[in-house]
């Protein structure tokens, strides 16, 4: 190389090369240094959405869980209620002296009152349901958010890498100036 360069003189061409050997060294050290950012940057963000997906997951399972036995216990306090229900029933039925038209306005009056227990119980449940739904949308919109976090790091690690990759055509062209500067000196 050193006869491509006749024209610096004999005493500048050595320092040019050596020059330029640092400066590519330098440069190659940066690249893998960033490179290895990059990639553990790249390596965080595909960790960070696998934990964004466990956590929905989760806690889904959770909120499912907890639907699912909110939706038992109802069952079981409105079986309760109807059988409640049934037993007033049969005890106005079974009571001596109470006439027809008396005994029915009882029993209707039972009938209404367990009715309401029942809605009320259905009313509960509806809720809770409109609750998980809720929280579902939620937990989405979290894990969606932690997922555009990752997807944001692993397009900085990439822009990041091509960046780095990028400096290595500007130090070539730097050399390539400062030998024309140094020619035409």
């Amino acid at each position: 190389m050193c006869a491509a360069l006749p024209a610096l003189g004999s005493a500048v061409t050595p320092l040019f090369l050596g020059s330029l050997a640092i400066q590519g060294a330098q440069m190659i050290e940066g690249n893998r240094q960033a490179a290895r950012a990059a990639n553990s940057q790249y390596e965080a963000a595909r960790r960070s959405a696998q934990s964004a997906e466990q956590s929905f997951k989760q806690q889904q399972e959770g909120l499912a869980a907890n639907l699912k036995e909110t939706r038992a216990s109802q069952a079981q306090k409105r079986l309760a209620a109807s059988i409640e229900g049934l037993q007033a029933r049969g005890a106005i039925a079974a009571s001596e002296g109470v006439s027809g038209n008396l005994s029915s306005l009882l029993a209707g009056d039972v009938s209404r009152q367990t009715g309401n227990k029942i809605n009320a119980l259905n009313q509960s449940e509806a809720s809770a349901l409109g609750q998980f739904r809720r929280n579902t949308l939620g937990l989405a919109a979290q894990r969606d958010s932690r997922l555009n976090a990752a997807t944001d790091m692993q397009n900085q690690a990439y822009n990041t890498a091509r960046q780095n990759s990028s400096g290595l055509f500007d130090f070539l062209g730097a050399g390539v100036n400062t030998y024309t500067g140094l020619l035409n000196a």
